[in-house]
């Protein structure tokens, strides 16, 4: 498949986190919202706070900038693979906090059969296809937000393309199969890992990396603290991105070695078309002086591992 156009990935200090999103939402082109229903998918995979878990700051100006835009209804849909979701969400504070944003919170570890969508497994590396929740596959617009992460359970990262693996259903309600029994163990985790976004679209997505794991992940590790909020229409662009970021701190070896856009994830993840196939398609845009010098840095590293 040919590349697309270049893809922009914008980068701003997150000394105001409401600031920083704000300008970010404008700067990718604000979706459309007017009237639509928004799924947004946050990271609460465990009952950890930032970074392993979405900062309540970063939800709840998202939330901001979603109702703004007109959005007739918002649903945060989530799934806690290390713990149970409705208690993940409650003991963070987000339950209270998306009542305070008029969202309506879908915990998607309870959705009966109804309630999930079936991927085929034709063309895929997951052996019976998948379920995905129809809080996204059916949303007029989808916002994601993702933190800066490594990932030691062998997804090596979880940023914005790993994110999407809380929309797959654990279990078929119907017999109970485990799908994510199969991922963890399968040779092709990470290629399964960008095979569910060709099934879940995402208009925008956010990057928190005021602070990350360079180690560890995803629920503990090294703490790094870059100060930048990072956003695009395309996922690949930015998990590239946030990739260059992590080189930046001397993270695991699965990182820091080979050509980022060979790492397995990012490579099915272009194959499938569903973001920028090369580092020279990738358009880094520092949107203040604070974080110029780092774009520089991570500009770098991308055209060398080109």
């Amino acid at each position: 498949m040919a590349s697309p156009a270049a893809s922009q990935v914008y980068i701003i200090d997150a000394s105001d986190r409401d600031h920083a999103i704000e300008t970010l939402w404008r700067e990718t082109g604000s979706p459309m919202l007017r009237g639509k229903t928004v799924a947004v998918k946050a990271n609460f995979n465990s009952d950890d706070p930032f970074p392993a878990t979405t900062h309540p700051d970063t939800l709840e100006a998202i939330f901001r900038q979603i109702r703004n835009a007109g959005a007739r209804s918002i649903m945060l849909g989530e799934r806690s693979g290390m713990g149970e979701t409705r208690t993940v969400l409650k003991n963070r504070g987000i339950i209270d906090l998306a009542e305070r944003a008029g969202a309506e919170v879908v915990v998607l570890d309870v959705l009966e059969s109804d309630g999930w969508k079936a991927v085929p497994p034709d063309g895929l590396h997951w052996k019976r296809g998948f379920l995905i929740a129809r809080t996204f596959s059916e949303a007029d617009a989808v916002v994601q937000t993702c933190c800066l992460k490594t990932h030691r359970f062998g997804g090596h990262v979880s940023l914005s393309l790993k994110n999407l693996v809380g929309t797959v259903a654990e279990r078929d309600p119907r017999d109970g199969y485990n799908y994510m029994a199969e991922l963890h163990s399968s040779p092709h985790q990470r290629r399964m890992i960008a095979e569910i976004s060709r099934f879940c679209p995402c208009d925008v997505a956010i990057m928190d990396a005021t602070q990350g794991f360079s180690t560890g992940g995803p629920e503990r590790g090294d703490v790094i603290a870059p100060n930048v909020i990072l956003a695009s229409t395309d996922r690949v662009a930015l998990d590239a991105a946030g990739i260059a970021l992590l080189r930046l701190y001397n993270s695991t070896p699965e990182v820091m070695e080979g050509r980022i856009f060979e790492m397995e994830t990012i490579a099915r993840a272009a194959e499938l078309g569903l973001g920028v196939r090369s580092a020279e398609d990738l358009r880094l845009v520092a949107l203040d002086s604070e974080s110029k010098e780092l774009v520089l840095d991570m500009r770098r590293i991308l055209d060398e591992s080109a």
